[in-house]
């Protein structure tokens, strides 16, 4: 069986690892190449990098953190965050990275998808998607959830494959920040639709929530920050209590 993955997540701003309540009160966590390789030591799989800056400078630092990690770093990584042409993308996986997450952007230009597919391939893009329900229907939000998009979850999750992404992060933002666990069915009938590896992000409190949502929501992988920047659960803790339930992890 293909290893489950562990993904810490870390949102940067201005090359720091800050956290926050949907970037309110953000505090600072670390360095964001040390914390990444501290991460990469205990056993994580991959990493995802948040570019959450505002301005043009903090753009351009993100860029050269990601030529730092790329050399500091021996496990895959993502970066996203603002990026919302070819030209973007371009420069971060030039500088390093292994793959880009497109969220807003590819929302509101489906097109970039092919495009960084066209160029990169399908390996290296990953399609972000932040998802809630709204009238019983799973509504594409953009702006960190806040706003509905006039794109349904699975429509556009298929249509985002077909068009080139590798691979789909999906985070409920019904559910995110709660600690109350996944909404496995969405993942499972996710999976069900879909052929590329789904990321599950956001609701994770413990470990018997990760447990779930890779095995009853069939996820390929789950992306989870809290967690892992409070020490609650540390990587290795969590790998070996999924060892002893049966899923397959890379110790």
């Amino acid at each position: 069986m293909v290893a489950k993955r562990i993904i810490p997540c870390l949102d940067v701003k201005d090359g720091r690892t800050v956290k926050g309540v949907n970037f309110v009160g953000l505090r600072d966590v670390g360095d964001a190449v040390e914390l990444g390789a501290k991460y990469a030591r205990e056993g994580a799989d991959e990493l995802v990098y948040l570019d959450i800056s505002a301005t043009i400078e903090g753009r351009g630092t993100f860029c050269s953190l990601v030529s730092r990690v790329a050399a500091e770093i021996n496990i895959p990584f993502t970066v996203g965050g603002g990026i919302s042409s070819l030209d973007d993308a371009a420069r971060l996986l030039d500088a390093g990275a292994d793959k880009i997450s497109v969220n807003s952007a590819a929302i509101r230009n489906p097109h970039l998808i092919d495009e960084i597919a066209g160029r990169y391939g399908s390996q290296s893009v990953v399609i972000a998607i932040d998802a809630k329900q709204i009238d019983g229907r799973w509504t594409a939000t953009t702006h960190g959830g806040r706003v509905p998009s006039d794109k349904e979850l699975f429509n556009w999750a298929h249509e985002a494959q077909e068009r080139g992404a590798g691979e789909l992060l999906f985070t409920s933002m019904d559910h995110d920040g709660t600690k109350d666990g996944y909404p496995c069915d969405t993942y499972a009938a996710l999976a069900g639709l879909l052929s590329i590896p789904i990321i599950a992000s956001g609701g994770a409190g413990c470990v018997q929530h990760i447990a779930d949502v890779l095995t009853e929501g069939r996820a390929d992988a789950a992306l989870a920050a809290s967690i892992f920047h409070n020490n609650e659960i540390p990587i290795p803790v969590l790998k070996k209590e999924l060892s002893k339930m049966n899923i397959p992890v890379r110790l």
